[in-house]
C-alpha cells in the first residue's frame, strides 16, 4: 500500500474531454491532489468534487491541481461534470489500472454481498512527484477544505527544505 514518503506511481488517463492526464507532466510544476472515487452521480462522489471544485482557486493559489479518478468512461464523466457544473478535472480508468497501481481496487462488503469496488482514497503528491499525505476511507464532507490545509504545510514545508541551514 502507497503510504507518505513513496514515489507517486506514473500513469496517464484520458479525462472527461478526452484529452490525456499525465501525472509526470505536473512533476516540477504542480502539486497535485489526486483523489479516488467510487463512481459518478452518487451524493458523495457528487458533495466531493463539488468540494474540490469550490477551493479550485484556493489550490491553485498554491500551485496545486485536484484531479478525481474512478472507473466511469469518458462520456459518463462529462455527464457528471456538466449536470452538477464540476470544474474538477475527472480521469477515467475503465480498466481499474491506476486504480491498482495505486492500490485503492480492493474488495468490499456492501448488504452482505462482497465485490470489488474503489476504496475512497486521497493522495496528496508534491511537485517532486513524492506521495506527502495518503489519506484512506475519506469522508466527503469536509474532505477538501482538509485537504487544503494539507496542502498549504507542503508549500510551509517546501520552504524549510529550501532554506538554507546555518553553521552550529
Amino acid at each position: 500500500m502507497l503510504q507518505s514518503g513513496d514515489i507517486a506511481p506514473p500513469f496517464a488517463l484520458p479525462d472527461a474531454d478526452m484529452e490525456m492526464f499525465e501525472l509526470a507532466a505536473e512533476r516540477g510544476r504542480h502539486h497535485v491532489v489526486l483523489y479516488f472515487y467510487p463512481r459518478d452521480n452518487t451524493p458523495g462522489c457528487t458533495l466531493q468534487a463539488a468540494d474540490f471544485g469550490d477551493h479550485e482557486g484556493d489550490f491553485a493559489r498554491h500551485d496545486c491541481i485536484v484531479v478525481g479518478v474512478s472507473p466511469d468512461d469518458c462520456l459518463t464523466h462529462a455527464e457528471f461534470r456538466d449536470q452538477h457544473g464540476l470544474s474538477v478535472r475527472l480521469l477515467s480508468d475503465p480498466d481499474t489500472e491506476v486504480c491498482r497501481l495505486y492500490d485503492v481496487w480492493q474488495q468490499k462488503e456492501v448488504d452482505g454481498v462482497k465485490k470489488m469496488g474503489v476504496r475512497r482514497t486521497t493522495f496528496v503528491i508534491d511537485k517532486q512527484g513524492v506521495i506527502r499525505h495518503a489519506l484512506h476511507d475519506v469522508t466527503p464532507r469536509g474532505h477538501a477544505a482538509a485537504v487544503f490545509e494539507l496542502v498549504k504545510e507542503l508549500e510551509t514545508q517546501s520552504c524549510k527544505r529550501k532554506s538554507p541551514r546555518t553553521p552550529s
